[in-house]
């Protein structure tokens, strides 16, 4: 009898089994509080990386994650990188539906292999074999998995357990193996508030993050690097596409820098070189010098990227930028440090990252970064060139490197500097404007607007725009909330000695004014409205990031239609707090005309997640007083 129940067993066996591999990737498991505020749900993801030597390193990853919605897709990404110097050893990718079921089965060949980088790159070796996967419904589950083994260890991957907002974590696993023992260095960051498990010793480490709820994006909050926990890691001696290296701190690291990557790439030829003199020859001082190498390279010299050499990092040599006229950002500094040589300027390339405002990491040296400007070393202060634009003024970096902690390499070694800070008043905007209303509830005014710093900078690309398009952008962007705006004349001047954008422009706009019954109703803030308000939380979570303070001071003549007369103005309108300021003033000229002045003022800075609700109603206040209305009467 039991022999006849065998059979029966092991089929039934069979269909436990077959059911638990089906419902092991089913998104019906995963928890209530790991889908709250969750686009993705990370329900494994297992990095293990083994140092076999300076010069060899094999990385493998295991990742599973169930898509809740296409906002989650970015969290689900089937790709991976390699070059000359790393051989992809294992790539797979398998999809499940919402039930577990598996609905496709890609294997390595089935993978695109593509370059890297962009169009815009005339060579790179950077390779990416990846798979478009395009989902048909939600949730589905993407399991992914991939090895490479590489000789490169300048590059030891970091543990990101939470990759961002809206992505929760079942569990996260990092585990570095280092047999040899060869000298290594580690920083954890943002572990306080996270429950993870560590083990380490001389040979390995282990990290395992479980159970992470997601977090959600707060209007106005900081990065996710600033408050999620990061795990770097760095070899003490490490090997990069052909050069060995060693180093333990900023210093060590800048000095094989210079030594590895950059010596020896600064020759120029002689006609450049004789050129070069002959242009600062009449220079009064290093400033003016320096001021005229930089348009000699401006004038002389495009980007391009360019990504070869020892791993993207080493630059073209100068005398081959000379030669062909273009670069990337390491060539062209390098480039102009070469030039300012020759005219006796000592200059240092450095490193950055740039566009999101970040730090190289003052406290742990590896190769960081992902951009290259130039710093000139001033008795005053530094001065700080962005070598890549043909049109950004002397000096002046914008928002794309301001601010930050970077790595100038002198040939002595690393040294950590900050780029230029542009703050609050500093980015300074003027508006003056003549407006007069007219009987019909239309207007015609002629404005002038002066822009300083970072506002500056947001405003120095129209001078590549015809005429037509700039035009576009007035009435489409800038002011926008205006209906029927027309402009009928624009002039721009771009003070690149200075760093000041001056715009003159003659505009009219048809029923501005709401007229009824011998009343006449009108906005008064014309042309510079902020009614920005922050969105409502019930309870803050993140704390309060202001990126950018400014100062606007606006001052506009009022002139009122004919037939109608001034009565009261309105009071002075006044607001003070930690985040900025706000006045506006009303002044009576005559009975035809009144002066409207504004002066606004936001201030930069981190503050605390209970702040957020005074920043609120301070913006809540100064969009009322923004959309202030003035009524006058028909005599």
């Amino acid at each position: 009898m039991f022999k006849n129940c065998l059979p029966l067993i092991f089929l039934l066996f069979f269909s436990i089994l077959c059911f638990s591999q089906k419902t092991k990737y089913s998104s019906f498991l995963i928890s209530s509080e790991l889908k709250e505020d969750a686009n993705a749900v990370v329900r494994n993801s297992d990095i293990e990386i083994t140092i076999e030597d300076v010069d060899k390193m094999i990385v493998s990853k295991t990742k599973i994650v169930t898509v809740l919605n296409k906002l989650g897709n970015a969290d689900a990404r089937i790709s991976e990188s390699y070059d000359n110097d790393t051989k992809i050893t294992n790539l797979s990718a398998i999809i499940y539906d919402a039930l577990g079921n598996q609905i496709k089965k890609y294997k390595e060949r089935d993978f695109l292999d593509v370059s890297a980088v962009s169009g815009g790159t005339l060579y790179s070796d950077s390779r990416v074999k990846y798979i478009n996967y395009t989902p048909i419904t939600y949730p589905y589950t993407l399991v992914f998995k991939s090895e490479y083994k590489t000789s490169t260890t300048g590059f030891i991957p970091w543990w990101f357990p939470v990759n961002g907002y809206y992505v929760s974590v079942e569990k996260s696993t990092y585990t570095l193996k280092n047999p040899k023992g060869i000298s290594w260095r580690k920083k954890e960051t943002n572990f306080t508030d996270f429950n993870i498990e560590k083990n380490d010793s001389e040979t390995a480490l282990k990290y395992v993050l479980k159970n992470q709820k997601a977090y959600e994006y707060e209007n106005s909050s900081v990065s996710p690097r600033v408050i999620l926990p990061i795990v770097k890691v760095a070899l003490n001696k490490f090997y990069l596409k052909g050069v060995y290296g060693e180093a333990t701190n900023w210093e060590e690291f800048g000095k094989w820098m210079h030594k590895s990557l950059l010596q020896g790439r600064d020759v120029i030829d002689e006609v450049t070189k004789v050129k070069v003199l002959d242009l600062v020859k009449d220079a009064k001082n290093l400033e003016e010098k320096a001021k005229i190498v930089y348009q000699f390279m401006q004038n002389k010299t495009r980007y391009i990227s360019v990504q070869v050499g020892i791993g993207g990092w080493e630059p073209i040599a100068a005398r081959q930028v000379d030669k062909v006229g273009y670069g990337d950002c390491k060539g062209l500094t390098n480039y102009t440090k070469a030039l300012l040589d020759i005219v006796g300027i000592t200059s240092y390339y450095t490193v950055v990252y740039a566009d999101e405002k970040r730090n190289l990491d003052k406290d742990f040296s590896s190769i960081q970064g992902n951009h290259v400007i130039l710093n000139i070393p001033n008795k005053e202060k530094d001065i700080w060139l962005e070598c890549t634009s043909q049109t950004m003024p002397f000096g002046f970096l914008g928002d794309f490197t301001d601010d930050r902690d970077v790595l100038v390499v002198m040939p002595q070694g690393g040294v950590i500097k900050r780029t230029t800070t542009y703050k609050d008043i500093e980015n300074f905007q003027k508006t003056d404007a003549t407006v007069q209303l007219k009987i019909d509830g239309s207007l015609t005014s002629t404005l002038k607007r002066v822009s300083k710093g970072l506002q500056y900078d947001d405003k120095q690309g129209f001078v590549s725009l015809t005429e037509e398009d700039l035009i576009k952008r007035y009435k489409s962007n800038v002011w926008s909330y205006n209906n029927n705006l027309d402009v009928n004349s624009v002039a721009i001047k771009n003070d690149k000695e200075n760093v000041i954008f001056t715009e003159d422009l003659n505009m009219s706009i048809k029923n501005y004014a709401a007229i009824n019954q011998g009343e006449y109703l009108f906005r008064v803030n014309v042309f510079n409205r902020v009614v920005y308000v922050p969105k409502r939380y019930r309870t803050r979570k993140l704390p309060l990031k202001i990126s950018q303070g400014y100062k606007d001071i606006d001052d506009l003549i009022i002139k009122i239609p004919e037939g109608y007369s001034l009565s009261n103005l309105p009071e002075t309108k006044e607001l003070s707090t930690k985040f900025g300021a706000y006045k506006i003033t009303f002044t009576k000229v005559d009975e035809t005309t009144f002066k409207y002045h504004k002066i606004m003022v936001i201030k930069e800075g981190v503050y605390s997640k209970e702040d957020y609700k005074l920043y609120r109603s301070f913006r809540r206040s100064v969009a009322k007083y923004e959309n202030l209305r003035i009524a006058i009467i028909k005599k």
